[in-house]
């Protein structure tokens, strides 16, 4: 299994089980990402942390998941960077568009918060 998904709370955090995240292996996350937005899925956590690589292809696919999110008013968030990953998406300024937190775990924790924080702000509009 190449890729992996767990939803809870209508988070969804799919881990990478792939060594190289490059154009062998993006079109299967692309898919996997694309596949938990068409099941209503609008929040999604992806842990790279057992990716030790990640060409353009491998970006290509990130990006389309940030995309599936933003469109659907939901949050995405990349988790687990392992140093050469972080190094790209640093070079390529993606760091400044995309959410990056440590772990798969606190990327929950923080669409947990940000879905707190639009209901708070939804019930104070409707007073």
């Amino acid at each position: 299994m190449k890729f992996s998904t767990e939803i809870r709370d209508n988070i969804a955090t799919v881990k990478s089980h792939v060594e190289k995240l490059d154009a062998l292996h993006a079109p299967d996350l692309k898919s996997e990402l694309v596949q938990v937005a068409k099941e209503g899925t609008n929040h999604i956590v992806l842990d790279l942390s057992e990716s030790r690589y990640c060409d353009s292809s491998g970006l290509s696919a990130v990006l389309i998941g940030n995309r599936l999110c933003r469109d659907s008013n939901g949050k995405f968030v990349l988790t687990g960077l392992q140093a050469s990953v972080e190094k790209l998406i640093q070079i390529s300024q993606l760091d400044r568009v995309l959410t990056i937190v440590p772990t798969a775990s606190e990327g929950f924790d923080f669409l947990v918060m940000e879905m707190t924080e639009a209901q708070l702000d939804d019930n104070q509009e409707s007073e």
